[in-house]
């Protein structure tokens, strides 16, 4: 059963939220002949969807979330502990609507990255914006900036996306100036926008990654207000694949190397 035609109201507003002005000021034309109408029809849809795969392509580029494993492609039993039902209910990307935040805490090489561009990546397909950044090129850019509007043009453009997704905080040891800019950041989201934050650190432990830092126990209130912390136990991930690869090219060169003996031993 085909669904009926839209109505001239119908394909009016579509009109009118692409911002087609030359096809509404001539709209009269339109609703005096049903045949135009259903070629507006088309061409509304044609341009609706067009415009959305474009700015998906922008969103995504603008991420900068790069290559990452699936979520369907992780080993959940290779982590020693990690509460799965959590992680897939992040991924309905509910905590947006709050502007919550996340906290992934755990070890080198157990998921927390992978995790965290799932949701980003999540995000933009549901047709949020986001950023994905490590807390060292975060930091690092913009203590190096020295006018103040500078510094402001970066703190708006970090504060500007729907999900921030700041990866390796812990990983350096960083000065009081970069701590101050962090919470400057996280305040200026702080219950407006939600930010993922990747650490093997626990908080207990920032104190060590800001050393002196005044603003550290005000952070980290702010990050873990209404904040879902996942925390991911076991051994690197990463690791297991590297000596995987290695066992692998060691058999390959052990079927190899009898057949290679064999042609040169031969008369």
């Amino acid at each position: 059963m085909h669904d009926p035609d839209p109505s001239q109201a119908e394909l009016r507003a579509q009109a009118g939220a692409l911002r087609l002005h030359g096809l509404l000021a001539h709209w009269a034309e339109v609703a005096a002949q049903p045949e135009q109408a259903r070629w507006v029809a088309q061409l509304l849809t044609w341009e609706g969807a067009e415009r959305g795969r474009r700015s998906l392509e922008r969103r995504l580029r603008d991420a900068h979330i790069g290559r990452f494993k699936p979520l369907a492609d992780f080993d959940w039993t290779w982590p020693k502990s990690i509460e799965r039902a959590a992680v897939e209910e992040l991924m309905t990307l509910d905590f947006l609507k709050e502007a919550a935040n996340v906290v992934l805490v755990g070890p080198n090489g157990v998921g927390k990255t992978m995790c965290a561009c799932n949701l980003g990546y999540q995000a933009v397909l549901a047709g949020h914006t986001a950023l994905f950044i490590t807390a060292g090129n975060l930091l690092g850019e913009r203590a190096a900036l020295d006018s103040d509007s500078a510094l402001r043009s970066r703190l708006r453009k970090y504060a500007a996306p729907d999900l921030l997704l700041i990866d390796e905080v812990g990983y350096l040891s960083y000065s009081n100036r970069h701590a101050d800019l962090l919470f400057e950041l996280v305040s200026r989201r702080y219950q407006h926008k939600s930010t993922v934050v990747t650490t093997n650190r626990a908080f207990a432990e920032w104190g060590e990654v800001f050393p002196n830092a005044a603003c550290v126990v005000s952070l980290i209130d702010r990050l873990m207000h209404r904040a879902e912390v996942i925390r991911i136990e076991g051994d690197s991930y990463r690791a297991k694949e590297a000596a995987q690869r290695s066992a692998l090219r060691q058999a390959e060169r052990a079927v190899k190397t009898p057949a290679a003996r064999v042609r040169k031993e031969a008369p």
